[in-house]
């Protein structure tokens, strides 16, 4: 349940209003403004970790640029995101040892990953990580650091699920509603060969955790099943609609060895690329249990 004083509750007018003025008030016009050069991630200095919060407070994300390189260490990323009180690793299957994913193309081969089309070459889509995982796996917050580039493409837009939100809100609060209802989406069930490996998971697309708000969203139609009723598929258009038409507020990034996402799980794409195979694309992807926090006050 939404407290009544949230501003995120559809009926808290008033607060929203207040929310909503201090959201928009001089958020950030340009990707650049979103970048934050860092001597060395795995201790930040103080004016570091300053002006990345800064840009987390107002955008729910911030991108880091060290002087890393193509080195495959996941510990500079990894001990960043500590420091912001992210701990708890979403160690899913396609994961590696550690937790954390290494994302590099395998649909080339025969590997179990290249069936997923994170590790392949194709486009991803309009989505928030792991929007299919059980309430007790919420990822809140995600890392995502770059080793080595595309050749070609491989560039991310970026867009606060919060100015989604405030656009959505705008236009009808019902769209609102509709997305928090306890039974607005579902995942359907995921089969391997041992059986079923997940069962169907139903739940809202909007949710409010440790006051802040939470999106679930994927522009697939593979993998989801939204609730087939006219609020629903309204607030469903009227979301598809808004993304299509690249309001502002959304940020294309391409990044480069040694810069790295550190977010809220905000809403994201990927263009499709092109590399060699003596020089896959790689990033390290961490997806965290926890929102990102201002450990340094």
């Amino acid at each position: 349940m939404i407290p009544l004083d949230s501003p995120f509750h559809p009926d808290n007018i008033a607060g929203y209003q207040a929310w909503r003025a201090a959201k928009l008030a001089d958020y950030p016009t340009r990707g650049e403004d979103l970048i934050v050069a860092v001597g060395d991630p795995k201790q930040l200095t103080d004016a570091e970790y300053a002006a990345l919060w800064q840009r987390i407070a107002k955008t729910n994300m911030a991108i880091y640029a060290t002087g890393m390189g193509e080195a495959e260490d996941k510990d500079g990323p990894r001990l960043l995101s500590a420091q912001f009180g992210l701990t708890h690793l979403d160690a899913n299957w396609l994961a590696d040892e550690d937790g954390i994913s290494s994302l590099t193309p395998q649909d080339e081969g025969s590997a179990k990953r290249g069936e997923f089309i994170p590790y392949t070459h194709h486009r991803i889509r309009w989505h928030t990580d792991g929007y299919y995982n059980p309430p007790e796996r919420r990822i809140f917050a995600m890392t995502l650091h770059c080793v080595r580039e595309a050749d070609q493409g491989g560039e991310n837009d970026l867009l606060d699920h919060e100015l989604a939100y405030i656009a959505l809100r705008d236009a009808n609060p019902e769209h609102i509603r509709a997305l928090m209802a306890h039974d607005a989406m579902t995942i359907p069930a995921r089969v391997d060969e041992a059986g079923t490996a997940r069962e169907d998971e139903t739940g809202p697309a909007l949710c409010v955790a440790d006051g802040l708000l939470h999106l679930r969203y994927t522009a697939r139609t593979k993998s989801i099943a939204w609730k087939q009723d006219a609020a629903t598929l309204a607030a469903l258009q009227a979301l598809e609609q808004l993304l299509e038409s690249r309001p502002a507020g959304i940020f294309t990034l391409k990044l480069q060895p040694g810069m790295g996402l550190i977010c809220n799980n905000v809403l994201h794409t990927r263009s499709g690329f092109t590399d060699r195979p003596e020089h896959r694309r790689l990033l390290y992807r961490a997806r965290y249990h926890e929102h990102l926090s201002n450990l340094r006050g």
